[in-house]
């Protein structure tokens, strides 16, 4: 049976997760305070804690690094309703096993402890100190972006190559910006490279550098961009788009870490963080033939998917007031923004996300005129997004009727055509939803308007019926 110390100052938490983790079969002690929890570990060390980062006295992350200095190993998870990039970033540097934001799924707890009880017998490795981070840094609140957060503050120590999934305008190049400010080659260079931008016939001169002479108006050796990474990280924004043929001459760069000059023979020893993006799903990439499924592997050493601003809403206000006090620094007269102006650009979908509500509100805070933002400044709502959201609705209504004028036609003899269609919708809808839900059943469940026990049958079905691992009720959607 696992020890747990859970050290926090609201009495409401302590108890439920006492009686949640005591449940699950584990002994637990309390602590009100950080001075209370490090005397009780003196008296009997446990085998893994829970600890918020706001406390009376010191604070958690506080405690978390004398704890690290006594030498005590034992798996920490971090709890804070305060969540950033900053603290999950410190958390993760003082050694922390894992990172929750209150208000917590308590599924999410029982998984996060029973993982950390499993790995009692490692160490957690040691990681470079944080860097500041610039006023251009990820913003969020929500459990979307603190998903992101720890990611981010996970991969950043290692040299693992990244891949960063996320549609256009959530903030792909932030994040790989963050990876690599937080990254131990944080002094070097960050080389942000689109291919698809470059022109094609100077693509490889482009990435490799070329020699003198190598063609035609080669009149002097010049070093690629691959060469002036030497150092630090190499991003490729929408990789997706970077030409086959030169896929697989990178193919080899990206495993030894050389590069070879146009027009030259001998490689040359280029040492760099790999950073990639794409905007749509990489597996979708593989099978449509833009990115070569052996490129994907070099890649998607660790994924981070960045959520669309549609599915962290309650992320509005907090860029919105970002967005403004960029536009003031940069000149404008505007003085505020108003609540009814920050509940309409929150019930906006946002099909250009965090691009196009930091245009909304650079074009309104012009329109304010040194007064305060209101409804009437912000641009009209629909537009492109609406026209958007009807050509998919009217593409999907055309494909389901293709469908099922090929399914009836003939003589059918089986009555099984709606779950058919089931089956063919079905996977995409609870992909994404699940995707969306961090992989929480219950929470998946609830948006599908379904009983959390049909979709976890629903789910088994999609497996060929093999029951869950574990038992639990999350689930990763990847």
């Amino acid at each position: 049976m696992s020890h747990v110390l859970i050290v926090d100052d609201e009495e409401s938490i302590c108890w439920g997760l006492r009686r949640l983790l005591t449940e699950e079969g584990y002994e637990v002690t309390v602590a009100a305070s950080a001075e209370e929890a490090l005397a009780s570990v003196e008296r009997r060390r446990p085998d893994l804690a829970l600890l918020d980062v706001r406390l009376p006295g010191i604070d958690g992350l506080t405690a978390l690094e004398r704890l690290r200095r006594a030498d005590h190993d034992f798996p920490v998870i971090i709890v804070t309703a305060y969540g950033n990039l900053e603290t999950a970033v410190r958390a993760v540097d003082r050694g922390a096993f894992d990172y929750l934001t209150k208000p917590f799924d308590l599924e999410q707890v029982v998984d996060v402890v029973r993982r950390a009880a499993e790995s009692l017998a490692k160490r957690p490795a040691a990681n470079p100190v944080a860097v500041p981070i610039d006023t251009d840094e990820l913003l969020g609140a929500g459990p979307a972006m603190q998903e992101v957060f720890k990611r981010i503050a996970l991969a950043a120590p290692t040299d693992s190559s990244v891949l960063i999934v996320g549609e256009s305008g959530t903030g792909k190049e932030l994040a790989a910006r963050a990876l690599h400010k937080h990254s131990r080659h944080a002094s070097g260079p960050f080389v942000p490279i689109h291919l698809g931008a470059l022109n094609a016939s100077l693509v490889e001169s482009e990435l490799f550098g070329h020699a003198r002479g190598a063609f035609t108006g080669a009149d002097f050796d010049r070093p690629g961009l691959l060469e002036s990474a030497d150092g630090g990280t190499v991003f490729f924004d929408e990789a997706a788009d970077i030409p086959p043929p030169v896929q697989i001459k990178l193919l080899r760069v990206l495993q030894q870490r050389e590069v070879t000059r146009v027009g030259e023979v001998k490689p040359r020893p280029c040492r760099f963080r790999v950073i990639a993006a794409v905007n749509r799903d990489p597996a979708e990439c593989v099978r449509a033939g833009t990115l070569r499924a052996d490129m994907l592997y070099r890649l998607a050493g660790f994924e981070i998917r960045l959520p669309p601003l549609r599915e962290r809403l309650e992320d509005v206000p907090l860029l919105a007031r970002r967005f403004l006090q960029s536009a003031i620094d940069a000149g404008s007269t505007a003085r505020g923004i108003s609540a009814a102006a920050i509940a309409e650009l929150k019930s906006r979908s946002w099909s250009g996300n965090v691009r196009e509500l930091r245009n909304a509100v650079e074009r309104a805070a012009i329109f304010a005129r040194g007064g305060i933002i209101e409804t009437e400044h912000l641009p009209p709502p629909g537009g492109y997004e609406t026209r958007v959201a009807t050509d998919v609705a009217d593409i999907v209504h055309d494909a389901v009727m293709r469908w099922s004028e090929a399914a009836v036609a003939g003589k059918p003899t089986t009555g099984d055509l709606y779950e058919r269609l089931l089956k063919v919708i079905e996977p995409a809808l609870f992909e994404v939803v699940l995707r969306k839900t961090l992989g929480n059943r219950a929470a998946a469940a609830e948006l599908l308007g379904l009983h959390r026990a049909t979709l976890r049958k629903k789910l088994s079905e999609r497996r060929g019926g093999k029951p869950d691992d574990d038992g639990d009720d999350t689930h990763a959607a990847n």
